[in-house]
């Protein structure tokens, strides 16, 4: 959950003009349903899908644990699915769009849960440790430029994980990057990778050439790559850079992927530059910013920000800066100091450079040449 701001659409083609109605079904490729579930956020839907398994449907992501989206699990399994049996729940990640009706399906009807591991445990770290992980977020903010009155206010809108999911249950199985998970007649290569969360599960039939890329890819717009308070200098974003350079080197050009949010789409390698391309523009913007005198990061969000965000939106929009700002650090682009106890970042002193990528140029027919970026130089 939590993507950035739109982002123009180039040559990325869409089998589907639009996504299935609330409660109805499509099928994408035989064997492969499509539904979407409302979101009370400003992107305000998500994508959940089903694979035809040996004696029934396999369910990939469980929607937002509120009344509406049981409502439309119960229309769905009344109606279109009536008769049906449901197989087994995969939970891409732990964010609480995808993961939130999960424990409620699990035991309703006796599914499997299947998770990395990670995800699987970050789901009960927030659960057991909700009032310490505020208290840490809140120092978080504030250390970082953000007032006490405007993180707090952050921190009762944007950081309500409890109420909108549940603890998964004491067993699961455990899925794992380079595995082969086999579901019905198909024998999806497992991918896993983070930047957005920590290990997304993404699913690659290659026979098929389709892959559930979940939140990982999404057309439009930009998954958002945030730190999070209990790591504060970790560098999502190269991990982000990462995982796609895996995508482009392990996944066809030509392959239909399956999103967690938006629509179906041809062009991953293509987003996938665009992606990177975004990144490296907004590594320029906030070197250009920090040249004249130390910023923190709050006084840094509204120049790659629009304004009028909400205090959900605001709070990913933090994470998502100061994520920029710790992978141009560690890579001598930007220095940390400290002033009135207040972190900022500058570029003084620090290596002259007008872009933050490798000096190859953004193609998409050489996904191998464009991942320098994610990489320490």
């Amino acid at each position: 959950m939590g993507e950035s701001r739109s982002l123009e659409i180039s040559t990325l083609s869409f089998p589907f003009s639009k996504p299935p109605p609330m409660g109805e079904l499509v099928e994408v490729r035989p064997g492969i349903l499509w539904t979407q579930f409302p979101l009370p956020f400003a992107l305000d839907h998500v994508n959940v899908y089903l694979l035809k398994d040996e004696y029934g449907w396999a369910v990939v992501d469980a929607g937002i644990g509120d009344a509406r989206t049981r409502g439309i699990w119960r229309s769905l399994l009344s109606g279109p699915l009536r008769g049906e049996v449901l197989t087994r729940i995969i939970i891409t990640h732990f964010h609480p769009d995808h993961i939130g009706r999960a424990r409620w399906l699990i035991d309703e009807f006796s599914l499997p849960l299947y998770m990395s591991r990670s995800e699987y445990l970050y789901n009960l770290v927030l659960h057991r440790n909700a009032a310490d992980i505020i208290s840490v977020y809140h120092d978080f903010y504030e250390r970082r430029g953000l007032d006490s009155a405007k993180a707090e206010a952050i921190l009762q809108a944007g950081h309500d994980y409890v109420n909108w999911t549940e603890p998964v249950p004491s067993t699961y199985y455990c899925v794992a990057g380079g595995e082969t998970l086999r579901i019905g007649n198909r024998a999806f290569e497992v991918i896993t990778g983070g930047g957005h969360s920590w290990e997304q599960i993404m699913l690659y039939d290659r026979a098929d050439n389709v892959i559930i890329v979940a939140d990982q890819v999404l057309p439009k717009i930009s998954p958002n790559i945030s730190v999070v308070a209990s790591e504060p200098d970790n560098d999502p974003l190269a991990v982000f850079l990462e995982t796609n350079q895996t995508l482009a080197d392990r996944v066809h050009s030509g392959a239909l992927a399956l999103p967690g949010h938006r629509l179906p789409f041809f062009g991953l390698h293509q987003r996938i530059a665009e992606l990177a391309a975004h990144h490296d523009d907004r590594c320029k913007e906030l070197i250009a910013a920090c040249m004249d005198r130390p910023m923190d990061p709050a006084e840094l969000v509204p120049i790659l920000f629009f304004s009028g965000m909400d205090m959900q939106q605001t709070s990913f929009a933090f994470g998502e800066i100061v994520a920029h700002l710790n992978y141009l650090k560690r890579r001598g682009l930007l220095a940390e100091v400290e002033e009135d106890s207040t972190i900022k970042f500058t570029a003084q002193g620090c290596r002259n450079e007008t872009r933050c990528s490798s000096p190859s140029p953004w193609r998409a027919d050489v996904p191998s040449a464009m991942w320098k970026l994610g990489r320490l130089q």
